[in-house]
């Protein structure tokens, strides 16, 4: 893109343990939805762009994955995504849920902001300020500055809006000089096939049990656009258990109904077309330490890229 004077620019990684609400953030600051969002953890399985921009900044979100203990190689490709854009940006904020203590997970996370960026570049958010009181917040507060001394803080509610604006001022004096990345038009990265994906997973986490939706992988068999306002997608939910099966189908097919009912409302909110979803179960065991197939879903960058 073309640069213009006194145009600012810069990349905000945005970090945190699983479940604090790093893509709720990163939608309330574009001002639209474009990452999906759920109280589940691990609702994003990879790097994210959202991209803000007016006459005098682009500010570039880098929604990532929940920093946690890998259980699997899928989440070991999630951790290393988060790990690896710290030190790809100007700017990190590290969202934490002020309504409770750190706990382990937090621990790793500044582990890994620390081994990426100096303190001097890190944003703590407090979310969830409006769940707690005054006191406790402030109690809460001062074990999370134990963690990460050096790093800004400042309190939000993603729910109210509460300290947005002041965040976002905050970070558009941190921005350095620099040109337009994106069109200005552009709000994410991401390809509408690969939305879809994240809005079906998004659909699996609001409708079923906690364990189950973890254990299920989304892949996009064809995505056809049919006309100008109308589209077709063919996904396969890919179960990872043969139990799973009966419960994600459901009683008369009632439970796959309903995910993609949602799933198909979603979609068309964030692409502005009719949308006509296919949804196809199948067992797969083992899917997420497939590496081939976690790198044929886009969940394992190749080494090359």
């Amino acid at each position: 893109m073309e640069e213009k004077n006194n145009f600012h620019s810069g990349f905000i990684c945005v970090v945190g343990r699983p479940n604090v609400g790093k893509s709720s953030l990163v939608n309330l600051l574009i001002g639209q939805k474009i990452a999906a969002e759920s109280p589940r953890p691990q609702t994003t399985q990879r790097v994210q762009l959202g991209i803000l921009s007016d006459d005098e900044c682009q500010m570039i979100f880098m929604d990532t994955p929940g920093i946690h203990k890998p259980l699997s190689k899928l989440g070991e490709a999630m951790n290393e995504s988060a790990i690896n854009t710290i030190s790809d940006s100007d700017c990190v904020l590290w969202i934490v849920d002020i309504s409770v203590k750190p706990n382990k997970e937090d621990e790793i996370a500044v582990e890994r902001i620390k081994e990426g960026s100096p303190q001097e570049k890190v944003i703590m958010v407090l979310n969830k300020c409006d769940l707690v009181n005054p006191n406790q917040l402030a109690e809460n507060e001062n074990f999370y500055k134990k963690l990460l001394p050096d790093a800004k803080r400042m309190a939000v509610s993603c729910r109210s809006g509460q300290g947005i604006p002041e965040l976002l001022s905050e970070l558009k004096s941190r921005l350095p000089e620099g040109p337009e990345y994106y069109d200005p038009d552009q709000v994410t990265d991401l390809y509408e096939r690969e939305i879809a994906v994240d809005l079906i997973r998004e659909s699996l986490l609001k409708n079923l049990d906690d364990e189950i939706p973890h254990s299920i992988a989304v892949r996009i068999e064809e995505y056809k656009d049919r006309s100008e306002t109308n589209s077709y997608i063919n996904a396969t939910l890919l179960l990872d258990r043969e139990s799973h099966k009966g419960i994600v189908i459901g009683k008369n097919g009632e439970m796959i109904k309903k995910i993609g009912q949602d799933a198909r409302r979603e979609i068309e909110k964030l692409t502005d077309r009719k949308i006509y979803l296919e949804l196809r179960v199948k067992v797969m065991k083992g899917w997420r330490d497939n590496e081939g197939l976690l790198r044929q879903m886009g969940l394992i960058q190749n080494k090359d890229a």
